[in-house]
């Protein structure tokens, strides 16, 4: 079955206190970008990389710099993510299945990325989630409430979908309620399966998230 693999690098390093955005950060002497390429191209050769456009010229002179040699095709981003994957969508085959994945997730490990492809083929959609171990409380406008931490799940990428469907999903019009594309999925009317998800699977988003990387990377496999 022919496996396309989408790899959304928009953010802007912000929460990162960066002038650089994170995707590019440095680790074990390479941007993250990097490292999550390399683990997703071993499971397709038709990769997608949605980089802001003015992000682009910087990703190819990091490219140069580092002689990577995996090239994935370029895809210009959108205002929010929903529109930039929508844009990559357009390049893609309505064949097989389809991967989306955060750039700044790079210790996703295979045993993760082989369970979504594995489900997304019997099921048609998957999504890796993890267990929630620390205690959870609702917040309302008087109160806060413990709630029961077994009804909840922490959800992760790549997010796995039969090809024709995601993208029949993404021609909707867009909603702020979209936090991932399961969620935009289901907006369409289909459900989406679960699978196991791996705990280092983090999104690198802060300081924090960079000085533990190191230790993440030693653990994943």
């Amino acid at each position: 079955m022919k496996i396309q693999i989408i790899i959304v690098a928009g953010g802007k390093g912000t929460r990162m206190n960066s002038d650089i955005p994170k995707q590019f950060l440095s680790l074990d002497g390479k941007p993250i970008l990097m490292h999550t390429i390399e683990k997703l191209a071993y499971f397709s050769h038709h990769l997608f990389l949605v980089l802001p456009k003015e992000d682009i010229e910087l990703w190819q002179t990091l490219v140069e710099k580092h002689k990577f040699n995996l090239k994935p095709t370029l895809i210009e981003g959108g205002k929010e993510r929903f529109f930039s994957v929508r844009n990559a969508l357009e390049q893609c085959s309505n064949e097989g299945i389809i991967l989306i994945h955060d750039g700044v997730r790079p210790f996703v490990n295979h045993k993760t990325i082989q369970n979504v492809i594995d489900k997304t083929q019997e099921k048609g959609s998957a999504i890796p989630v993890i267990d929630i171990f620390d205690s959870m409380r609702l917040i309302t406008r008087t109160e806060s409430m413990p709630v029961n931490r077994e009804k909840y799940k922490l959800v992760q990428t790549p997010q796995g979908f039969e090809a024709e469907l995601i993208m029949e999903s993404y021609q909707q019009n867009f909603d702020p309620q979209f936090t991932d594309d399961a969620s935009v999925y289901e907006s369409a009317g289909y459900s989406v399966s679960l699978t196991e998800g791996n705990k280092e699977n983090i999104k690198i988003t802060t300081p924090e998230d960079l000085r533990f990387a190191p230790s993440l990377k030693r653990n994943d496999s």
